[in-house]
């Protein structure tokens, strides 16, 4: 099989997975569905720059991870200001005491790490080559994730 019937392939195959990730990131389904197809034109454009067929996995993930993450800079800079004059960010409080409620409510890079891993099944080497993160780093990010989804779930079932 050539490495473009293999990269069609697999796009076509997993566009579902490619919208979760990218909708779990950005929390928006348009911006999510324009990420997924901006991530699949770059990989059709940029298919000579994949070198192992075995990694195209990894490959693509980063190449939606990084528009994602375009995005979301995007935003921030057109964020506007609160009215009240308030500039201090803490963590959102979740709309209902749901698991996932609260996975959406970890900082973005912890939420992003505990995504990949739990509901995209990524090892954390995987993990590590999607988002250019040191593996050290991935870890931590993970164990902090979930050492607060654990403190946030025990204080919602008291």
């Amino acid at each position: 099989m050539t490495k473009e019937t293999l990269l069609t392939r697999y796009l076509v195959e997993e566009q579902a997975r490619f919208y979760r990730i990218a909708y779990g990131i950005l929390q928006n389904r348009e911006e999510a569905l324009d990420a997924v197809q901006s991530a699949v034109c770059r990989a059709l454009e940029r298919q000579d720059s994949l070198r192992d067929t075995g990694a195209v996995k990894t490959w693509f993930y980063r190449i939606l991870m990084n528009i994602c993450m375009d995005t979301l800079r995007r935003q921030a800079r057109t964020m506007p200001l609160p009215e009240d004059g308030d500039l201090a960010w803490e963590d959102p409080e979740p709309a209902d005491d749901s698991l996932t409620h609260q996975v959406d409510a970890l900082p973005p890079e912890m939420g992003l790490v505990v995504k990949l891993r739990f509901y995209e099944e990524l090892s954390l080497r995987e993990i590590s080559q999607t988002t250019g993160q040191n593996i050290n780093t991935v870890k931590s990010r993970l164990y902090a994730g979930l050492k607060k989804l654990r403190v946030a779930m025990e204080g919602a079932e008291l």
